[in-house]
């Protein structure tokens, strides 16, 4: 993955041809305090450390519910390509908005993404570490569409209008080592993402994360410590017409116990996601029709949650 420090005066140019040829960066120079980082990472594993009990506590109260607790085998994200294979072999646990919502919903789904979020008591500390982290990730998320802007020869604003009631989730995820896995089973299947971008707080101690290269060949993905991965998303794709890649990446089972922390960025669920008429050339015509994002992370969403 290219390393990218986000105060370099060629930072612009640097994301540009990450997007381009990757799709996936390595981000220093991000602004994020290393006292947030550690505290939502050290709060996520505490939690995995409970007893079972009592992370059922905060379990997702019904299949498809957005946030919670997920026990291993309870996704299977290949499904969201319309692959079925092996349930996932992680744990998870997932919140949405933490600030309540300021608008009228446009329809049902949107206020199911605005759904509550669950917090364990036997981890008080979490819910504060955890709103903090979201925070800082939703604006470094916009920090980053910023300079995305500007490499696609767009104002640095082109994207604020499109994000500022984003319904982004926050994730941990916790992948044991699994000495009886099937036979091509992952800790996360293959897949792309669905939103904007995804900001990875990522294991820098061990292998885990690929990344598919041209080729179709599968990459390990270890980043540096202190700094965070970044990956496009299909609306990123979508957008530039896929002059930028929303790369396909997956978790092997490890051979220690793994975590990661995922910020899915997402836009306002009545965002269009239309191709952008700059990254058209030569008579080129969209590859894709438009769509809004919310109804398109609804439906990769349902895909990927095992009995819902």
């Amino acid at each position: 993955m290219p390393v990218v420090d986000l105060q370099a005066s060629d930072a612009v140019d640097a994301v540009a041809d990450a997007c381009r040829r990757v799709g996936f960066l390595t981000v220093v120079g991000h602004g994020v305090h290393l006292d947030v980082l550690a505290g939502a990472w050290n709060t996520a594993q505490q939690f995995f450390d409970l007893p079972m009990e009592a992370k059922m506590a905060v379990a997702m109260p019904r299949p498809g519910y957005p946030y919670g607790y997920s026990p291993l085998a309870g996704e299977t994200l290949a499904a969201s390509l319309g692959n079925r294979s092996h349930p996932d072999l992680k744990q998870s646990f997932a919140i949405g908005p933490v600030d309540a919502a300021t608008h009228t919903f446009a329809d049902p789904d949107e206020e199911f993404a605005w759904s509550p979020n669950l917090w364990p008591a036997a981890v008080p500390d979490m819910r504060i570490a955890w709103e903090t982290y979201y925070r800082e990730m939703a604006a470094l998320s916009a920090r980053l569409l910023s300079v995305m802007a500007q490499a696609l020869a767009l104002a640095d604003d082109h994207f604020a209008p499109m994000i500022h009631r984003h319904t982004s989730a926050m994730r941990a995820l916790d992948y044991p080592p699994v000495a009886n896995a099937l036979d091509g089973q992952l800790g996360a299947s293959a897949h792309s993402d669905y939103g904007t971008l995804t900001v990875l707080q990522a294991d820098t101690t061990q292998r885990g994360l690929q990344v598919q290269g041209p080729g179709g060949e599968w990459l390990d993905a270890t980043p540096e410590p202190g700094s965070l991965v970044v990956n496009l998303g299909d609306a990123m794709a979508r957008w530039t017409n896929d002059r930028w890649r929303s790369t396909m990446h997956r978790v092997v089972v490890p051979e220690r116990r793994r975590q990661s922390i995922a910020f899915f960025h997402n836009a306002n669920w009545d965002a269009v996601i239309d191709c952008i008429p700059s990254c058209l050339a030569n008579g080129e015509l969209p590859r894709y029709p438009p769509i809004e994002a919310g109804p398109h992370l609804m439906q990769k969403f349902r895909a990927t949650v095992n009995g819902y």
